[in-house]
């Protein structure tokens, strides 16, 4: 019985990891879209794709770069350095990244948007994209990533609460994005009219998902969580017999003896 615990257990796990790894792949997969919008990233990508326009390095490599100084920041505020936490971070900042070239090298393949209508379509796509991303990523319970991170690390070190953590967070996360391309290329780069209508509505398209998705999303990864329960049940039971059985023998014994 044991067994079919850690069994249970390690299939709720591979769930829980495919879930985070979709997730991530949408996110992403919707972050592309934007860029090929060119109408403003989001706020989340603004500085990793505002150091690719400057620098000419591709967005998967300028990701990692971004999340690198988001954990130099998160060490900076917190005062504390956690090498395990770092490492972690680290990882997913360049799994994140290599699905940036990757999915952006797909939406590429598309025609590109020309006209205003087009781009606005790509637009709406990826605000879908990325809010999906979202659900699939939070709902994981796997370690955020630096970004994410750092939003809690900024809510913890000033008392403020996560949602003005979060507006924080994004708008200095802008304003260096916008300053790195004023001095660099002289134009706003990655800050556009997309990063506005992202920063309105992707949050808006994800609580509606979590409504309409997240209960079957959740029966989904916790599908063996029942049969974990009735398993330890059972484990439970028989080692009760066991123990009684055990008591009863030595009982007889006892009475044999005497």
């Amino acid at each position: 019985m044991r067994g079919e615990i850690v069994i249970a257990h390690i299939n709720v796990t591979v769930k829980r990891l495919f879930i985070y790894l979709l997730g991530l792949f949408f996110l992403s997969l919707g972050v592309s879209f934007s860029i090929q919008a060119n109408m403003g990233v989001s706020p989340v990508s603004s500085l990793a794709y505002a150091l690719t326009l400057s620098s000419g390095i591709s967005i998967g490599l300028m990701t990692v770069a971004a999340n690198v100084l988001f954990i130099i920041v998160q060490i900076i505020l917190s005062k504390r350095l956690n090498v395990r936490e770092a490492i972690v971070q680290l990882i997913i900042a360049f799994l994140f990244g290599g699905m940036m070239d990757f999915t952006l090298f797909l939406v590429e393949l598309l025609p590109n948007p020309s006209t205003i209508l087009s781009q606005g379509l790509f637009l709406l796509v990826s605000l879908f994209l990325v809010a999906l991303g979202l659900l699939g990523y939070f709902n994981a319970k796997f370690p955020l990533m630096p970004y994410d991170e750092l939003t809690h690390v900024i809510s913890d070190r000033f008392k403020m609460e996560f949602s003005k953590a979060k507006i924080t967070s994004d708008l200095l996360n802008v304003i260096v994005a916008a300053g790195i391309g004023l001095i660099f290329i002289q134009s706003l780069g990655s800050i556009g009219i997309g990063t506005f209508v992202a920063a309105i509505f992707v949050g808006k398209i994800l609580g509606w998902m979590m409504r309409k998705f997240q209960p079957a999303l959740m029966d989904f990864v916790h599908l063996d969580k029942d049969n974990i329960q009735e398993s330890v049940e059972r484990t439970v039971l028989e080692q009760e017999e066991q123990d009684k059985k055990h008591e009863e023998k030595e009982e007889g014994r006892s009475v044999l003896e005497s």
